[in-house]
């Protein structure tokens, strides 16, 4: 009898946050937005929170690169070609907000919601306290929920509320840049041969797709929906 090949890092971290992945996709706002039930105040709401998780993509991507112990060192160069893809995407938010007829500087400003603070804060604490690694759970989550969704979303999106393609830069880029880099990120997490790291990975995952969807459900809980 053939012995059964052992299931890779990638392929555990997809089965064991199944359920969370689930539970996100399943998120009223996200099904009414694919069904072309969304409000300008609502995409705008959603622009704004990814503002303010997105501009901190690489300060967390530079301290989890810091924190690495010894065995995960090799990782860095792999964190380098992330941080330098990343670089600038805040700002192509803060485009797609003044391209709806939003405010930027106002966005700028403004103070995150509670749901979105909470995850931001996770990540810095698990890059800090727990085990850096973790963090690549935060990447999975964003980029598998943007490949799956992202190009979907925006088209859903540009139909329902007349947007021109300048005020989707946010999304479409991310359809496609993220199917890029599920490969890339495939390859990276199946190096990881740790199963302390490997635990730590997918318990983080978990909680970031729960802390990710509490954005979705308090943008949907704020009450934006009737205001096209």
């Amino acid at each position: 009898m053939q012995a059964k090949t052992p299931m890779s890092t990638h392929e555990r971290l997809v089965r064991e946050t199944e359920a969370s992945r689930n539970v996100l996709l399943s998120t009223p706002i996200i099904r009414r937005t694919l069904g072309g039930d969304v409000s300008h105040r609502e995409y705008l709401a959603f622009l704004e929170q990814a503002y303010h998780h997105v501009r901190h993509t690489v300060p967390l991507m530079m301290g989890m690169g810091y924190h690495l112990p010894e065995r995960l060192r090799w990782m860095q160069s792999a964190i380098g070609e992330y941080i330098e893809e990343e670089i600038g995407h805040d700002e192509w938010i803060l485009d797609d907000i003044a391209a709806c007829g939003g405010d930027p500087a106002a966005a700028r400003r403004a103070l995150p919601m509670p749901a979105t603070e909470m995850m931001v804060a996770y990540a810095h604490d698990t890059i800090q306290r727990g085990n850096p690694i973790g963090f690549l759970g935060m990447v999975f989550v964003l980029e598998g929920t943007s490949a799956a969704l992202a190009t979907l979303a925006a088209g859903a999106i540009q139909r329902a509320l007349d947007l021109p393609r300048n005020a989707l830069r946010y999304l479409t880029s991310h359809g496609a840049l993220d199917q890029e880099h599920v490969g890339f990120y495939e390859d990276l997490v199946n190096r990881i041969d740790d199963e302390g790291d490997r635990r730590s990975l997918i318990h983080a995952a978990n909680r970031f797709y729960e802390l990710y969807g509490a954005i979705f459900r308090s943008i949907d809980a704020a009450g934006l929906h009737g205001n096209h």
